[in-house]
């Protein structure tokens, strides 16, 4: 395990350090989201003055008049972005990517002391508002010690994330949703969980068991944003966005589109990259109903799960700087792309 915000001042992703830095910003405007199971504080930043979409029914009776206007009218409108940073807690890689991105919007420059003018441009021409939550899961980024997976065997993702069950063997994936919430199952708890042993990921939508499912449910209803990106880390994937169930047709054709643009960006940097098809109609629909989905049926977003490198010791490793790069290219392919 290395420590990575030492070898990388870049990589800030610690809760203090994020804290801190958020308590610097002047040019945003710092809310509380809520708290979490275990009583910590959830906090948020905005930019950009907040959209009058003349809300006159919630999204679900919107569509069921055939005019998703009626929720959110979009026309002639500035959008709404959204970032969420650390659903699971050991996956740091989007809060270092947030953590940058805070920094160039208030100093002009990122934490490696360079100007990104791409990204900056892009933001500004944009004229967006954008809401960023850095650390999403802060029971379970408060449980990780390591500050990334940046040079960690398989193993010690799957201790850090997914946890330990009583006698010692590793819950790993997708095991460690068989029991749910999995505290009481659990030796050590993993940084996928809050304190109550809850997988925001898999949260029971309709009847939450976590107060913080119910405090992102209420702001994203209450923002009503063109897109909603969680950034998260997929072991040594190929960085993706991912094409979520259970949405309209429309909504994965944008989000191939907003996919498109993302990879060539990331091309024209020499990035490795990846853009998901557009799921067949016949395609097995799994029976998950996750995060990324329940999102969109709130407030009818462009709503995805973003799998990051995490830069672990196997095949396919990227480095700290290029996983930078590539949520640099996705911000850019938010802030370019015709909502």
């Amino acid at each position: 395990m290395i420590n990575t915000k030492e070898k990388f001042p870049f990589w800030i992703t610690g809760i203090e350090d994020c804290y801190k830095m958020l308590a610097d910003v002047k040019k945003g405007e710092v809310k509380t989201l809520g708290y979490s199971a275990g009583g910590r504080e959830i906090k948020y930043v905005t930019y950009g003055e907040k959209q009058d979409y003349n809300r006159k029914a919630n999204y679900s009776s919107a569509c069921g008049a055939h005019d998703p206007s009626c929720y959110a009218d979009r026309e002639g409108k500035r959008p709404t972005l959204m970032l969420i940073g650390a659903t699971h807690g050991q996956e740091t890689e989007g809060v270092a990517g947030i953590m940058n991105l805070i920094s160039l919007i208030e100093t002009g420059k990122d934490l490696r002391g360079q100007e990104v003018p791409d990204v900056m441009n892009s933001f500004n021409a944009c004229g967006c508002r954008l809401v960023i939550i850095p650390i999403y899961n802060i029971d379970g980024r408060a449980r990780c010690v390591p500050d990334s997976m940046i040079d960690e065997l398989p193993e010690g993702l799957r201790h850090h994330g997914q946890g330990n069950w009583k006698d010692g063997t590793l819950c790993g994936w997708p095991g460690c949703k068989k029991i749910h919430p999995i505290k009481e199952a659990a030796g050590f708890l993993g940084a996928y969980f809050n304190d109550d042993g809850v997988n925001l990921m898999h949260d029971n939508f309709f009847a939450p068991m976590a107060k913080e499912t119910v405090a992102l449910m209420k702001l994203c209803d209450d923002e009503a944003p063109n897109c909603v990106i969680g950034l998260h880390g997929g072991s040594n994937s190929t960085n993706e966005l991912l094409q979520p169930d259970y949405v309209p047709k429309y909504i994965n054709r944008e989000l191939f589109a907003l996919a498109s643009e993302v990879a060539a960006n990331q091309t024209a940097l020499g990035l490795k990259t990846k853009v998901n098809p557009i799921p067949e109609a016949e395609k097995k629909t799994p029976p998950s109903f996750n995060l990324t989905t329940a999102l969109h049926h709130v407030c009818g977003a462009v709503s995805s799960t973003y799998e990051s490198n995490e830069g672990l010791v196997d095949k396919n490793a990227f480095t700290a700087e290029e996983i930078l790069l590539h949520h640099y290219c996705l911000f850019k392919g938010m802030f370019e792309h015709k909502w």
